[in-house]
């Protein structure tokens, strides 16, 4: 039996949508694990996939304005990474399924153990004249600049991954190779880049190479027997559908006064709300509220009026797969790239920047995304297109092509 090994490393957010990918490709007969931190353990198990164990553990408390510590941290990040990976690799696999994270790692892994290695990206990566590297913000350059941009992001990238990728050839036995000529090799092959987004919401480059497809979303597992909370299911069906309101792993610590916010514009509104924890903290009491914890987005999504979200790439595509309309509330890396494609598509209001977040600002975007029928009907028709979309059977047709 082919052993599948899949890398992925982060928040939630950024794990979670390969616990699907990898149900599907062990359904398909094939031997399955997933390598990532120790907190995805039972997300992983939940869905019937063996689990590797990568120490470094995610950084869930980004903020806005956090740049500059990212940068800072994300070089020991990686490093410690690419040591849990070799932990894992060393446990055998026939074949690589590597995520935006992990690839530029995942690469030498690949050839000291004489494996191939697929992409499976849920960000488009790679440099094209159509739109700006998606962790830069949303202001096109135009074709070249754009181009260029990418190019200069993509050196950025081998910067932060430098260190980890001349020790972990060394750990490796590999001869010496500094992370952008690692990077033009694997270009230069051709090696398969699956990503995993809705070609309706983020259509393929037209100036991209072969091998690089769109193939629709991958989506975290859940229990097809699994239901709501009783008490949130009581709650969603004693009134008219609530917004959702959630930041996922952003935010740590502003638990309190983003409730505050939250409960403030839901009711200026007029419109009841389901408040998520998440890293945040977020809680609230009362008639018109209800504070949950994790709960399937496929499950509840389909039950609410709109959504109000970070915009990362797995929450934004759940809201869309649902049919409901979103209020972007962009905090760092990929989410304004995500935040601005809702808008554009007419599918969720204009972004509200985190740093930006009011009550007044919140309520009226609440109050435009719930009662202008367009959010919902551009919604509607991209849950359609969706619904039509296989990205993990695409993966496993990838996978079954190779030699």
């Amino acid at each position: 039996m082919t052993r599948i090994l899949i890398t992925a490393a982060g928040s939630y957010g950024d794990v979670a949508p390969y616990t699907g990918l990898g149900a599907r490709l062990r359904a398909a007969g094939y031997d399955v694990a997933i390598a990532t931190h120790a907190c995805f353990e039972p997300l992983v198990e939940a869905a019937g996939l063996r689990f590797r164990d990568v120490p470094a553990g995610p950084d869930p408390e980004q903020r806005a304005g956090a740049r500059k510590e990212l940068m800072r941290t994300a070089a020991a990040f990686v490093h410690d990474l690419g040591g849990g990976l070799v932990d894992a690799a060393v446990r055998g696999a026939d074949l690589l399924i590597l995520s935006t994270t992990t690839a530029p790692l995942g690469w030498q892994l690949a050839e000291a153990m004489g494996v191939p290695a697929i992409g499976a990206y849920l960000q488009p990566a790679h440099p094209t004249g159509e739109f700006p590297p998606v962790v830069v913000g949303t202001r096109s350059l135009g074709g070249f600049g754009n181009r260029t941009l990418g190019r200069f992001s993509l050196r950025m990238v081998d910067r932060v991954y430098a260190d980890a990728v001349r020790d972990l050839r060394v750990r490796l036995g590999l001869p010496a190779a500094a992370p952008g000529a690692v990077r033009a090799r694997q270009e230069r092959s051709g090696w398969p880049v699956l990503h995993g987004f809705s070609p309706a919401v983020v259509p393929r480059p037209g100036d991209w190479r072969p091998g690089l497809d769109v193939v629709g979303n991958w989506w975290p597992h859940h229990d097809p027997a699994a239901s709501l909370p009783a008490e949130l299911d009581d709650f969603l069906r004693a009134g008219p559908p609530p917004v959702f309101i959630g930041f996922g792993s952003m935010a740590g610590g502003d638990g309190e006064r983003l409730g505050a916010i939250a409960v403030q514009a839901l009711r200026a509104a007029g419109l009841r709300g389901v408040l998520q924890a998440g890293r945040a903290g977020l809680a609230a009491s009362g008639d018109d509220v209800l504070t949950v914890g994790e709960v399937p987005h496929a499950l509840l999504f389909p039950r609410v009026a709109a959504v109000v979200h970070h915009a990362g790439a797995g929450t934004t595509a759940a809201g869309l797969r649902a049919g409901v309309p979103a209020v972007p509330v962009p905090v760092t890396a990929d989410q304004p790239f995500w935040a601005a494609r809702l808008a554009s598509l007419g599918a969720g209001t204009a972004p509200v920047p985190f740093t930006d977040l009011t009550v007044s600002r919140l309520a009226e975007a609440l109050g435009r995304a719930v009662r202008e029928e367009s959010y919902a009907g551009a919604a509607t028709r991209l849950a359609g297109a969706m619904a039509a979309e296989d990205g993990a059977g695409h993966v496993l047709k990838a996978i079954e092509r190779l030699p």
